[in-house]
């Protein structure tokens, strides 16, 4: 059983996963994801290449909408568990190394991400703060992975 902090980080390498797809960071992240899981098996890092290549071609030939974000959730699911197995099948000594490796590569991909949305979206990032007042509505959809923080406190400097 994996612990909540390495389930967390396996869960966001599916997202990394589906989200750096078709993007001009793609090759360097793909390669680099492929290396993790080869750990210096040159046949077990091919055998990824192809599966990554495989979800980026699905989710290139997807339709728009629905079709490719029921998609986009399963890819993000399977990789997630992918991640998972790999790290729960390591010995505890090897799997603590291979989080923070994950956890290194994930900061980066985090470090080169470019915002973008589609027609009718909005994307952030940084925060965002949504809110309805005097009857009005106000909503929010998040589609991919999310990271909280701790809020920064007020700056008592501007008083």
């Amino acid at each position: 059983m994996l612990s909540e902090a390495l389930t967390a980080l396996a869960m966001s390498g599916g997202t990394a996963v589906v989200t750096a797809a078709g993007t001009a960071a793609w090759e360097g992240f793909r390669s680099r994801v492929a290396a993790w899981f080869g750990r210096g098996n040159a046949q077990r890092e091919s055998a990824e290449l192809e599966r990554l290549e495989r979800t980026a071609a699905e989710l290139a030939a997807a339709e728009g909408g629905s079709q490719l974000e029921r998609l986009r959730i399963r890819r993000e699911a399977s990789w997630q568990a992918r991640f998972e197995a790999f790290l729960e099948d390591l010995p505890d000594d090897e799997r603590e190394r291979a989080g923070e490796a994950l956890r290194e590569l994930l900061d980066e991909r985090a470090a080169q991400a470019q915002v973008s949305a589609g027609d009718g979206g909005m994307a952030v990032g940084g925060s965002v703060h949504i809110s309805a007042q005097e009857g009005s509505v106000a909503a929010g959809v998040i589609h991919g992975g999310v990271r909280i923080g701790h809020p920064q406190g007020p700056d008592p400097s501007r008083g």
